[in-house]
C-alpha cells in the first residue's frame, strides 16, 4: 500500500488551524463582495446597522461593558445561579490542577453534546424551569456530570473517564436529557457515538490524556500546561491545534487529505489554491467553541494566555442568522429558505464562511463605535455580549419559534 505523501500531510495539517479558517473565510467574503458567490449576496453597508443592534444587545445585559469571554461556562449560570462555583465550593480537590482537570472534563463532554437541539426539545430543571437549546443542553450535561454519570469511580463522581465514556449508551444520554417521544433531541445517536469515540481516543493516547491520572479528557490540561507553553505563555490558537490534533479522530469520517482527517472542513469549488488544499474550507466550529471554553480553567489554574483573538468567530446559526436576518447577506434565490440543507452543501459552506469573516468586520465596527480596542474588547467578548445573543434576539423578533432562518440537516456533530 502506498504511504501518504509527507508534504501533502503537512499541507493537510495547515487546515487544522484557526488561521486557515480565518483566511479562507475572508477569501469567500471577497468573492461575495465581487458578486461571485453561488448563493449569497453581501451587503457591507448593512454592517453598521448590525453593529448598532449588537451594541444595544450588549448594553442591555452588560451596561458597564464588563463582558465575560464566550464560553460554555456562561450557560451553566442560566437563571442567575453559578452552578460550577457551587461545585467548586464543596469539591475535595487538593490543588488547582485537580480542579482544572475536572473543569476540562466537564467542558469537553458538554461541548461535544452541544450541537443544535432542534425546535421541540427542552429540559426541565429541578425547580421546574424549562430550558431549551444551548442552555438546556448545558444544564442537562452539567447535571449528568454532577451526578457522576461520566465517572468510572463512584467515590470520585466529578470526573469523566475514558472507560466510562467509551461504554456510554444512547439510553444513558436519553435519560439524562429527558428525551422521549414528545421531547425528541436532534442527532441523539450522533452525540452518543461522539462520546464513545472520545472515550476510545483518550484511552489509546495516555501520553496526552493520562500524564497525571487515569486517561480522561481532563488530562489534556496537564499536556497543555507541561508541553505547549512558550516562555511561560500559552497561545489560544495552540489550544485549538492541540484539540484538533488529539481529538480529531473522534469526528465522523468526512474529508481526509494524505491520511489526515480534516474534521469540520468542506469542499467548495470556487476556493482555489495552487496545492492539494484547493477547494477546501475549514471551520472547526465545535473545536473552537471548546477551545474558548478551556481558556478560563487554564487561567484559573494560573496559566498565562495570549492571542485569544487568534481564534475566530463561530460559524453557527445564531451568528449566521444575525447577518441574514438583518440583511447583511441575502440569498440570491429566496426559495432556498424553505429547503433543508446538508452541512456540506455549497450554500451552507458559503453562509458559514461569510459568518466568520463578517464577525471580524463587525467586531472592528463595534470597537470604533464604543471607542475601544481589540485588547479591551476581544472577539470572544463581542461574541458573548454580543453577536450570539443578538442573533437569538433577532430570530425571536422575526419568527415566533426563535428558530434560525435556515434549516440544516444535523447529525449532532457539526452545529
Amino acid at each position: 500500500m502506498a504511504q501518504p505523501d509527507p508534504s501533502a500531510a503537512a499541507l493537510a495539517r495547515t487546515l487544522l488551524t484557526a488561521r486557515a479558517v480565518r483566511e479562507r473565510s475572508h477569501d469567500l467574503l471577497a468573492l461575495g463582495e465581487s458578486g461571485r458567490l453561488l448563493y449569497w449576496r453581501v451587503e457591507p453597508g448593512r454592517i453598521p446597522a448590525v453593529a448598532d443592534y449588537v451594541i444595544e444587545t450588549i448594553k442591555e445585559k452588560y451596561p458597564s461593558l464588563d463582558i465575560p469571554l464566550h464560553a460554555r461556562w456562561r450557560h451553566f449560570t442560566a437563571g442567575g445561579r453559578d452552578r460550577w462555583a457551587e461545585i467548586e465550593a464543596r469539591a475535595p480537590w487538593p490543588e488547582g490542577a485537580g480542579r482544572a482537570r475536572a473543569a476540562f472534563d466537564l467542558a469537553i463532554v458538554s461541548v461535544l453534546l452541544d450541537a443544535g437541539a432542534g425546535p421541540q426539545w427542552h429540559y426541565v430543571t429541578e425547580n421546574g424551569a424549562v430550558l431549551s437549546r444551548s442552555e438546556g443542553l448545558a444544564l442537562a450535561s452539567f447535571e449528568m456530570f454532577a451526578a457522576g454519570a461520566f465517572s468510572a469511580d463512584p467515590r470520585d463522581p466529578l470526573r469523566a473517564d475514558a472507560s466510562r465514556l467509551a461504554a456510554i449508551e444512547v439510553s444513558d444520554i436519553a435519560r439524562g436529557y429527558q428525551v422521549g417521544p414528545d421531547n425528541p433531541l436532534v442527532g441523539l445517536e450522533g452525540r452518543v457515538a461522539l462520546l464513545q469515540r472520545l472515550g476510545r481516543q483518550v484511552a489509546v493516547d495516555p501520553n496526552i490524556f493520562g500524564l497525571q491520572d487515569q486517561p480522561r479528557p481532563g488530562g489534556l490540561f496537564d499536556y497543555l500546561a507541561e508541553t505547549k507553553r512558550e516562555n511561560g505563555i500559552l497561545r489560544a490558537p495552540s489550544i485549538l491545534e492541540t484539540v484538533l490534533a488529539h481529538l480529531g479522530p473522534i469526528w465522523p469520517s468526512r474529508l481526509s487529505l494524505a491520511g489526515v482527517a480534516l474534521g469540520d472542513c468542506w469542499r467548495y469549488p470556487l476556493l482555489q489554491r495552487q496545492d492539494a488544499t484547493t477547494g477546501l474550507v475549514p471551520f472547526h466550529k465545535l473545536s473552537q467553541w471548546l477551545s474558548y471554553s478551556l481558556v478560563e480553567p487554564l487561567q484559573t489554574a494560573g496559566l498565562k494566555l495570549a492571542d485569544i483573538d487568534g481564534l475566530t468567530g463561530l460559524p453557527e446559526y445564531r451568528n449566521g442568522g444575525l447577518f441574514m436576518d438583518m440583511g447583511a447577506i441575502s440569498l440570491k434565490e429566496p426559495q432556498e429558505v424553505g429547503k433543508a440543507h446538508e452541512p456540506g452543501s455549497p450554500l451552507i459552506v458559503e453562509w458559514r464562511a461569510l459568518t466568520v469573516a463578517l464577525l471580524d468586520r463587525l467586531a472592528d465596527v463595534i470597537r470604533k463605535k464604543l471607542g475601544l480596542d481589540a485588547h479591551s474588547l476581544p472577539l470572544a467578548k463581542v461574541l458573548e455580549g454580543g453577536s450570539w445573543a443578538a442573533g437569538r434576539r433577532i430570530a425571536l423578533e422575526r419568527r415566533a419559534s426563535g428558530a434560525p432562518p435556515l434549516t440544516i440537516i444535523s447529525d449532532g456533530t457539526v452545529f
